[in-house]
């Protein structure tokens, strides 16, 4: 089926930020309609494949790809501090007294790891400040929690049998479950208590 000019430049804006809404609003659909058309038009077999096509042919060409995302992720869930810096605690010069003499203590001691040795990507800040180093990975939390998402580890949806022992799924909106299902779930959760 050939696409409609408004389609291709629905296609065209969805890609930027795929916002179905705000796509069909500067694809020149009406404000008024843009949420239903939006989502009208992800749902047209044509339309849904000419943007699968112009994301892979986007991928192919940026070479951003789901690997590459997920590798990028990896790289700073699994990241160790140490890989970048050593820490210890050592006799060092720490300071000079009016002799000009080197006064000898145990003191922290920090050492970067040069520069050109270490994968910077997983790297957020490095400063030095008043003699203080600053120094953060990215956040390692939510780097996995992501790689998690993306394999399918966690599961935001409850599934709860009803009286056919059939499972459904239901998310925070409990208003289309019958008066039945809702004393199921709270039955449920009491017993968890």
């Amino acid at each position: 089926m050939k696409l409609t000019a408004k389609q291709q430049a629905f296609i065209k804006e969805y890609l930027i930020d795929l916002n179905s809404t705000q796509a069909a609003i500067r694809a020149g659909y009406s404000e008024a309609t843009a949420k239903e058309i939006g989502y009208e038009n992800l749902t047209k077999p044509h339309i849904a494949e000419a943007i699968q096509k112009a994301m892979d042919e986007r991928s192919k060409r940026t070479e951003i790809t789901q690997d590459r995302v997920l590798q990028e992720l990896a790289k700073v869930g699994f990241a160790d501090i140490k890989d970048y810096l050593s820490f210890e605690t050592s006799l060092t010069t720490v300071g000079y007294n009016d002799k000009g003499e080197r006064i000898i203590d145990y003191a922290h001691v920090v050492t970067l790891k040069d520069s050109e040795t270490v994968d910077g990507a997983v790297i957020s800040e490095v400063s030095l400040k008043d003699g203080a180093l600053k120094f953060k990975l990215h956040d390692k939390m939510k780097a996995l929690n992501d790689i998690g998402r993306h394999l399918g580890l966690f599961n935001d949806k409850l599934d709860i049998g009803n009286k056919d022992d059939k499972p459904f799924k239901t998310s925070h909106d409990l208003s289309k479950l019958s008066v039945e299902e809702l004393k199921q779930i709270e039955s449920i959760l009491s017993k968890a208590e």
